[in-house]
């Protein structure tokens, strides 16, 4: 398909240097510590569409990308691959999350009590000259007061889809999207782990396409819970789960309503998000995407994007978007030049049949265009 181009190597060579003295001025050059804990929204985006939790690395890859998001989630996909694999961990316990941020836009009073925790929600958005860590006084330690999921409570009233599906029901081992090709249609399981790597704009559009009525859904945010949950591996000569470590996560799980069907009451249900980090957009971006999918669920109608799951699917991994949009600065020589005669030879034959006057392509071909 491609050409061997004069002087590559040294052209490439070359624009390596080129780009290592952008990232080198006067000013001292930024840590990855320093990122990792002064950017923790953005390191969170990295690790997530990067399918990879680790804060440093991905730090590192921001700093080498110089800041360049989707080059640096490339950089942690690329270097995830190089990892052994030891085996699967217990999913996750979210329930029992010790938020640090808790919120919910259903209910003013819910048990527990809301927690605003570190949010840009109530700032004024004005431009600071500088940062400063306001001086925040000293509160007495909060007592632990169990809180239930805000779904939980309406489903004691049987007002919501249950969250699992009835017993007996055997629940198949998701697959692995970054091991097994994708193939459609795809269980939820998989989907959820699709939006996860998905790119956050994307979702973000598709999320708010869903709100302006492509989408058939009234969102409610349920609950979106922020905080670190602890991680377990069970460990196959021991017979029991071990702890191995806390990553802190986000959830948001967003009630919508359904008003029913012939086979169906009037309910709300469910769409669901969680992303490594603080990543509260992207959390609640994916819940309003995996309702949508759901449309065959309840019999509604597939009419928009957001409905549909292999469009949604198969353009919202950002690495594969990149490298395809990319690809095309590299050299197409030869596949131009054929459409170059192809394009040619019909003007040619559109001028034969309509006696139309020469072109500028009769010129340039005078001209040695090749």
């Amino acid at each position: 398909m491609y050409v061997a181009v004069k002087g590559g190597e040294k052209a490439i060579a070359n624009a390596h240097a080129l780009l290592a003295k952008r990232g080198a001025g006067e000013e001292e050059r930024v840590g990855h510590a320093q990122l990792r804990d002064q950017l923790a929204v953005l390191v969170a985006r990295v690790m997530a569409e990067g399918s990879l939790y680790d804060p440093d690395l991905a730090a590192k890859a921001l700093l080498q990308s110089q800041g360049d998001v989707l080059e640096a989630v490339t950089l942690l996909r690329s270097y995830r691959t190089t990892l052994p694999r030891f085996g699967t961990t217990v999913a996750i316990d979210t329930a029992s999350l010790p938020a640090e941020r808790r919120v919910s836009a259903t209910f003013k009073d819910i048990p527990g009590g809301q927690q605003l925790g570190a949010t840009f929600d109530y700032t004024h958005r004005l431009l600071a000259d500088e940062l400063v860590v306001p001086d925040i006084p000293s509160a007495p330690a909060p007592q632990e007061e169990s809180m239930p999921r805000v779904t939980d409570l309406l489903g004691a009233d049987a007002l919501i889809e249950p969250d699992r599906p009835e017993e007996g029901w055997d629940d198949p081992e998701p697959a692995d999207l970054t091991r097994e090709p994708t193939v459609f249609p795809m269980s939820r399981a998989e989907r959820l782990q699709a939006l996860t790597r998905g790119d956050e704009g994307f979702l973000l559009s598709l999320g708010y396409s869903t709100q302006r009525g492509f989408g058939n859904t009234h969102p409610f945010a349920g609950e979106v819970r922020v905080g670190e949950v602890e991680v377990e591996f069970e460990v196959p000569e021991l017979g029991f789960a071990v702890p191995i470590g806390r990553i802190e996560v986000t959830e948001c799980q967003m009630v919508n309503q359904f008003v029913g069907n012939a086979d169906q009451a009037p309910t709300f249900t469910r769409g669901y998000g969680l992303a490594f980090g603080r990543a509260e957009r992207k959390a609640m971006s994916m819940a309003l995407v995996d309702r949508a999918l759901r449309a065959d669920e309840f019999g509604e109608r597939r009419v928009s994007p957001a409905q549909d799951e292999e469009f949604v699917i198969s353009h919202a991994d950002n690495v594969q978007a990149t490298g395809f949009v990319e690809h095309l600065k590299l050299p197409h020589y030869v596949d131009f030049q054929a459409e170059l005669v192809l394009i040619r030879q019909l003007n040619s034959e559109f001028r034969e049949r309509t006696n139309a006057p020469a072109g500028s392509s009769d010129v340039q071909e005078k001209e040695g265009v090749q």
